[in-house]
């Protein structure tokens, strides 16, 4: 290219006689490491404007293509800054989101990542696991299931409350919040049945391994299981020393930590109750969810019918008597205790457990399909936690039992028994 020539070697061609003898100009170029195409150009350009023609023009367009506008840069700084000081995420869905609330066209994800990175308001960490990397598991509906979890607060005058959630599963979306002394039965279940009032009953309620949730391992029943299957409700608990089955309920909580910590100090229970009260209202209604496509919460709970509980209650279980198997650490006599397995398609489109073969098709070879299983059903996720069918447990027995989802089957909701 022309502005790759050196400026003597450019001057040299401005200065070459007109008259050479034949082949000069080709010694010339070789003898310069030019082509003859970029010799006359040169002198093209000379006959133009002999001083310009000796330094290269650049090549660099006037205004780098795809660049963001200043403005636009600092308004995405400035509020990224100020849902920082408030105890909301900062990251690019939700900075998009206030500054189309005012009116401004926000770049895309990446490029608002890379404005936070360039200024030092994040640190990289190329180090950490992917997003895609997480299998993300959601009801197909509304009301499909729910969860409950307390998160611990300790407040400016020392002492501690357990802040206790509703969540629905599907839509992410709060449902009752309530402020206790401890994790016990008694605030349990009122935060359980503000939530039915306010929205009916779900047909599964997911809960952890707590004396006041769920005791169903310890081969008892408490007082919230009671009072769900007396509402038609679907107690189920989540393995021992495994947090994440109740996932949403642990990010959630990372939310509303950060939210309290920004508006100390709290002294009361009442200023406590408060702030949660005000933390619900704005997660539900005003703030993108990343998880959900950039919709609110509230927005996804009511965009789909509601999944119906039974209509009559769910009787007591009975506790089964069975040995510990090799490698338990304990019993788990309830049917509705609910497990997950992962099973990776080999080339024949079957995958196997509890003594079934489910065959989910060859096309499917290679993929991870996700099974949750208790005593009483199978019910199968495809890769991205997407419900495809449900199938009743056979009893133990030699035979096998198999099962065919095919591609044109529409599924069943999780409702349908």
């Amino acid at each position: 290219m022309a502005s790759r020539i050196p400026s003597s070697v450019r001057l040299a061609i401005i200065q070459f006689p007109t008259d050479g003898p034949r082949g000069a100009v080709s010694r010339f170029c070789l003898s310069h490491n030019i082509c003859r195409a970029q010799f006359y150009r040169v002198q093209a350009q000379a006959e133009a404007d002999p001083s310009a023609a000796v330094v290269a023009a650049s090549t660099a367009p006037k205004q780098q293509a795809h660049q963001v506008d200043p403005v636009v840069e600092a308004a995405a700084l400035e509020i990224r800054a100020q849902l920082i000081r408030s105890g909301w995420d900062g990251g690019p869905v939700s900075v998009a989101a206030k500054m189309i609330e005012r009116g401004l066209t926000p770049p895309s994800r990446a490029t608002l990542a890379r404005i936070f990175t360039r200024n030092g308001v994040v640190i990289p960490e190329p180090s950490k696991k992917p997003r895609a990397a997480y299998h993300r598991f959601e009801y197909p509906d509304p009301n499909g299931c729910w969860q409950l979890d307390g998160t611990f607060y300790k407040l400016d005058n020392g002492t501690t409350r357990c802040i206790l959630q509703v969540e629905d599963d599907h839509a992410r979306c709060i449902l009752a919040s309530v402020v206790a002394v401890s994790e016990n039965s008694h605030d349990v279940i009122r935060v359980v049945a503000e939530a039915i009032r306010r929205h009916g009953a779900p047909v599964r309620f997911l809960t952890d391994n707590g004396r006041a949730f769920n005791q169903s391992r310890l081969g008892s029943e408490s007082a919230l299981e009671r009072y769900l299957r007396s509402q038609g409700v679907e107690p189920i608990c989540g393995r021992p020393g495994k947090p994440t089955t109740q996932g949403k309920n642990e990010r959630l909580h990372q939310t509303l930590q950060k939210f309290l910590d920004a508006n100390r100090p709290i002294y009361t229970t009442e200023r406590l109750q408060e702030l949660v009260d005000q933390f619900d209202d704005y997660y539900n209604t005003c703030r993108p969810h990343q998880s959900l496509g950039g919709k609110t919460p509230i927005e996804v709970y009511q965009a789909k019918p509601k999944a119906q509980p039974a209509s009559t209650p769910i009787p007591p279980i009975q506790t089964i008597k069975r040995r510990r198997q090799p490698g338990e650490t304990s019993l788990d006599p309830s049917p509705t205790a609910a497990r997950w397995a992962d099973r990776v398609v080999p080339k024949d489109g079957r995958i196997g457990v509890c003594n079934t073969t489910i065959n989910v098709g060859k096309h499917h070879a290679g993929q991870t399909f996700h099974i949750m299983f208790d005593l009483l059903n199978i019910d199968v996720f495809d890769p991205d936690g997407t419900f495809l069918a449900r199938f009743p447990r056979p009893a133990p027995a030699k035979q096998l039992t198999r099962y065919t989802i095919f591609a044109t089957q529409i599924p069943l909701p999780l409702s349908d028994k």
